[in-house]
């Protein structure tokens, strides 16, 4: 990474966005807010649309644990390198992307649960296929896993496990189809409909990552049902915040010695949390020190680079002003 754009970054440590509070539409006369833990929605129902500001905060543990900079161009456009780049294989909800952290899509409604795509034996929270194979469980979300494997290895076969959404501050859990199922959030019909979408996202995904030098070790998808009933895709897609990706090119020497694998997501925060600031998700978390955050941003950015083959162009405009002139808003 270069110097000019190492200075930029450390510069943006103090304006990072943080979140947004438009309230008056110059084109949409009613518009309900809604704040998740990554992005500012506004949903205008009179033109069943939702404006999606990517923030720069990060969510680790299912908590907001800071900001990063600008990590929510980088996600925001990297979702809409592969949401244009999947069109062919799977529906989404994308209208217009008219600034460089913000997404319009259509207004869909969400299925009440998260579709998580795994090929490899990882991960640090509870919720993680590695923490159940470490307590001794050999079955995962109901598929079988075999005796003798360790950290970070290949899965037999990629497999899906699906995961509950919970609330705002509350805790995902890692289900099984029959599970799912019988707690009827879900229709039969709808999951089997978004779980053939996540197979299919998922091997493209991987073979596109595998020919930057990358792993696509694991990836999570959210879907929801257009105005018509399709089954669409929504929120994000293969960005560093629903993925795991890994270098390729090291990865077999690392896993042999026991090494972690070079990651380029947010993997490096969360062990961060859970080895220097000893944080597993109770409570409120550390602070992030700058310079993991500048470490974040790093490799947030070598992602874009590397799976869409542009060079990172930050804008360092002041974001709000920028993003209320993009959506004639205040």
């Amino acid at each position: 990474m270069s110097r000019d754009l190492d200075d930029v970054l450390r510069a943006q440590l103090g304006q990072c966005l943080a979140g947004t509070s438009l309230t008056t539409f110059a084109h949409r006369p009613s518009i309900e807010r809604y704040v998740g833990k990554v992005r500012d929605c506004y949903i205008d129902r009179d033109a069943g649309e939702r404006i999606l500001v990517c923030t720069d905060r990060l969510s680790a543990f299912d908590v907001v644990i800071g900001t990063i900079p600008f990590k929510g161009q980088v996600l925001n456009q990297l979702a809409q390198y592969w949401f244009e780049e999947t069109a062919a294989i799977a529906p989404n909800h994308v209208v217009a992307v008219p600034d460089p952290n913000v997404t319009i899509g259509r207004e869909c409604t969400p299925l009440h649960a998260e579709f998580v795509m795994r090929a490899y034996l990882t991960g640090v929270t509870s919720t993680s296929v590695w923490r159940a194979y470490e307590r001794g469980d050999r079955t995962f979300c109901g598929h079988p896993l075999p005796e003798g494997m360790k950290k970070n290895e290949p899965l037999p076969a990629p497999i899906l496990t699906p995961s509950t959404k919970a609330a705002k501050g509350d805790h995902d859990v890692s289900v099984s189809r029959a599970e799912l199922l019988a707690s009827g959030v879900i229709s039969e019909a709808h999951f089997d409909a978004a779980a053939a979408i996540a197979t299919r996202l998922f091997a493209h995904g991987q073979a596109l990552a595998a020919t930057r030098g990358l792993i696509l070790a694991d990836t999570k998808y959210e879907l929801g049902l257009d105005p018509d009933g399709n089954v669409v895709v929504i929120d994000e897609i293969h960005t560093p915040d629903s993925s795991r990706y890994w270098y390729a090119d090291d990865y077999a020497e690392r896993l042999a010695r026991g090494d972690e694998p070079r990651s380029l997501d947010k993997e490096y925060v969360r062990r961060w949390l859970v080895g220097e600031g000893g944080y597993g998700g109770d409570g409120p978390p550390p602070v992030l020190p700058d310079e993991v955050r500048l470490e974040a941003a790093r490799r947030y950015i070598r992602n874009f680079e590397l799976v869409t083959g542009r060079t990172f162009e930050p804008d360092a405009r002041e974001p709000v002003a920028r993003i209320g002139a993009a959506l004639d808003a205040s």
